[in-house]
């Protein structure tokens, strides 16, 4: 045997939670080998009508459930395309799915929390480690005489060898079960697992008596699923359980499904569609490399599960089954990319999906529908990308989206905020950052909240792309309380409570705001009377028509910018420290050092407000120390 090698650092610590730590449904162990069998089955299928040889004399594809009592070993066999050497390494020496440091990252060491995680993740081929002490997978690729061997225990590592022991074609998961777990040996108990998880895989799945190379089955062995494609049988014969398991199958997914759209399109285009919206967000759901979870079949037989032309992006979380009567059989995937069948199928998908999130969130609240501000938390991100992307679509996405506000803790909808708005109130007021809470206490909401005037907390990063794409919202513009130079004092007094005169400017003032100008010198792009705050003394904006502050901070964090542009220190001359540095100012002549170092020191709080990198924090950290120690005086 060759040595041990190591799995990733990843792969351990999801191996040492499946082995010591999900024992509530285990059971589902099968029905991931069974997906991932039937996967193997299609993925040769459609290899064989470009190569019919890859078949031989093997043109039937089933997957074999085989139970050694003697042996204490339970088998799950398929026909499938197999794998060589390499692959077995890549497959399963590592997680062969993104996220997957992602979600080692989320594990916290409690079993209990961390067995919820799982469903977030899926464990595919790992979840034999909950029933098994060791697991040998025997494989050999459509096409080629070598049989390889893959062999761990879930602990030490794995190893892979050239197998004395040959199987035809394929794959062959052998699995040395616990003592705990000799159940799935028992005829009846694996019946009952196929019917219930696996029923609707479109292969025959056979359960014998072993047989004499690993995974072959000796007399009669018995069919025990349908062996029927689910989405081609009419809705009335298919039951909730079907379909969440089916889902289950298809997105490799444990969480409930949040909707599903089972339809059948004739005329012109004849294709039948089952798609799901999943409930719970996976940890790829933004990793470049994740595509949609949708596979293309062809009259019953699948083509690819990689068409990314079949669905938008910002809908890449959509799974479930298309299958087309209208395309050719032996249609390659850079045909598929320009047909023009494959780009009407996509266009009518997508405003089936957005028709049933607008329903849904259209009886928000009602009995027995979804909770589509949960649906919200979890994929609204994603969903807003197609207000960048999806021009045709945009007016759809902006009825879905939700959004926090300063009006509450709950989201709003777009129609809501403006049926709110004030008398005389022209745009819609957003402040973009890192968190909401973080953004209740920015100083550029002052002025909006004195007049009570809503704004539109943004958090997610996609926001600083598609506010500035769109523009507006029936005929709404909207303005950053950031970057635009927003007048409130259009705004109806009596009716937001609010003072609108505007105060006499005092030369004073103006003194001070040209002093500090002159003072900060490089450090700002200007210095002037801020119409935004109310309790605070200064704040930082940017320039008219410049990036967002939040925006231009995430670009030079992934290194799209050199440096941060020219910001703006407004400030409130009607605040006291404000007015008492104006006051210290001689008419003629320097000012006194103090009002050079509170400029410097404001300036410096401004920053810090906005999450900024302070250029001399040592420079900050002496002005703080001295201006505390003038103003602490004690008792005597």
């Amino acid at each position: 045997m060759s040595d041990m090698q190591p799995f990733a650092a990843e792969v351990g610590r999801v191996l040492d939670l499946v082995i010591n730590s999900l024992y509530t449904h285990r059971e589902i162990f099968l029905r991931e080998l069974v997906s991932n069998a039937s996967d193997a089955c299609d993925k040769l299928r459609y290899e064989s009508l470009s190569r019919p040889e890859l078949l031989g004399d093997r043109p039937d594809l089933e997957i074999r459930i085989v139970a050694d009592k003697e042996k204490g070993t339970l088998t799950v066999a398929d026909d499938g395309i197999g794998m060589d050497k390499d692959e077995l390494a890549d497959n399963l020496g590592t997680v062969a799915r993104s996220g997957t440091a992602r979600f080692a990252e989320a594990l916290s060491g409690d079993a209990k929390a961390d067995s919820q995680l799982i469903g977030r993740f899926g464990v595919g081929f790992y979840a034999a480690f909950m029933v098994a002490d060791e697991i040998a997978v025997f494989s050999r690729k459509a096409g080629t005489e070598t049989t390889w061997v893959w062999r761990s225990d879930g602990r030490s590592g794995f190893a892979i060898d050239e197998s004395d022991a040959q199987i035809a074609r394929g794959t062959a998961v052998v699995l040395k079960l616990k003592d705990d777990a000799k159940e799935f040996l028992e005829d009846h108990r694996l019946k009952h697992l196929v019917r219930t998880y696996s029923d609707h895989v479109a292969f025959p799945i056979r359960l014998g008596a072993p047989g004499d190379a690993p995974g072959e089955q000796s007399g009669e062995p018995e069919q025990i699923n349908r062996a029927s494609a689910l989405w081609r049988r009419p809705k009335s014969e298919i039951t909730e359980e079907e379909y969440t398991e089916f889902y289950h199958h298809t997105a490799h997914a444990f969480d409930e499904p949040f909707a599903r759209l089972h339809f059948s399109v004739e005329g012109t285009l004849a294709y039948v569609g089952l798609l799901f919206v999943p409930s719970t967000a996976p940890f790829d759901l933004y990793d470049p490399a994740r595509k949609h979870g949708i596979k293309l079949y062809v009259k019953r037989v699948f083509i690819t599960d990689q068409l990314h032309e079949l669905m938008p992006r910002y809908l890449r979380f959509v799974a479930g089954v298309v299958d087309s009567e209208d395309l050719q059989l032996n249609v390659s995937r850079e045909t598929l990319q320009k047909d023009v069948v494959v780009a009407k199928i996509r266009q009518a998908l997508v405003r089936r999906v957005l028709d049933e999130l607008e329903r849904i969130a259209g009886k928000q609240g009602e009995e027995g529908i979804p909770d589509y501000d949960a649906f919200w938390e979890q994929f609204g991100a994603v969903l807003k990308e197609g207000l960048y992307e999806d021009r045709e679509n945009r007016e759809r996405l902006f009825k879905l989206a939700r959004f926090r506000s300063t009006a509450g803790d709950g989201w709003v909808s777009l129609s809501d905020y403006v049926g709110r708005m004030k008398p005389g109130q022209e745009a819609i007021l957003t402040i973009s950052g890192d968190n909401a809470e973080a953004l209740m206490g920015s100083p550029q909401l002052e002025s909006a909240k004195a007049k009570s005037v809503e704004v539109l907390l943004l958090t997610d990063a996609i926001d600083d792309f598609w506010l500035p794409t769109v523009g507006d919202y029936e005929e709404k513009p909207f303005k950053s309380l950031t970057r635009d130079a927003v007048d409130l004092s259009t705004i109806d007094a009596a009716e937001a409570d609010a003072p609108a005169d505007e105060k006499a400017e005092d030369p004073t003032a103006d003194r001070l705001l040209a002093r500090m100008k002159l003072t900060l010198g490089d450090a700002v792009k200007d210095v002037r009377r801020s119409k935004r705050l109310t309790d605070s003394a200064v704040c930082l904006v940017a320039e008219e028509g410049g990036f967002d502050l939040h925006f231009e901070r995430f670009l030079k964090q992934h290194n799209q910018l050199a440096g941060l542009g020219g910001r703006i220190l407004e400030v409130n001359v009607e605040h006291p420290l404000i007015r008492s540095m104006a006051a210290a100012l001689p008419a003629e002549g320097e000012p006194p050092a103090e009002v050079e170092e509170l400029t410097r020191l404001l300036l410096d709080q401004a920053r810090v407000i906005e999450g900024e990198p302070l250029p001399d924090p040592g420079a900050f950290s002496r002005r703080m120390s001295k201006l505390l120690e003038a103003s602490f005086k004690p008792a005597a």
